[in-house]
């Protein structure tokens, strides 16, 4: 599968294929027309407590990967990472983050996940 990671900053590529946005809020500074998504799957994205855990704490990645793996069990995670499988499977889809770091990020344990 043919699945990158980028910066939702990044101007949008013919190159990306699929586009989906793969955080839990809007990123900011980011108008909705410009994004370009095809999705959105809010399902897919760690939960508050993760998410602040691992921002706030200075948590450690793997142990970040290690419960949002385990989050991603959850039916409607399972269910929405099985839809992106598909697509993935169907051509090139870009997971797109606000994050700085992409290879430390929950974009990159997704990408994991699809490979």
């Amino acid at each position: 599968m043919d699945v990158r990671i980028r910066r939702i900053y990044e101007a949008p590529s013919p190159d990306d294929g699929a586009r989906v946005l793969v955080d839990r809020l809007w990123p900011r500074g980011v108008p909705k027309e410009a994004a370009r998504l095809d999705d959105w799957p809010k399902a897919l994205t760690p939960s508050d407590d993760l998410r602040r855990w691992y921002h706030g704490d200075g948590g450690d990645f793997e142990e970040f990967r290690r419960r949002y793996d385990a989050e991603l069990t959850a039916p409607e995670a399972a269910e929405a990472l099985d839809a992106l499988r598909v697509r993935a499977g169907a051509g090139r889809v870009t997971l797109l983050t606000a994050s700085k770091d992409v290879e430390h990020s929950h974009a990159a344990v997704l990408r994991d996940q699809l490979g």
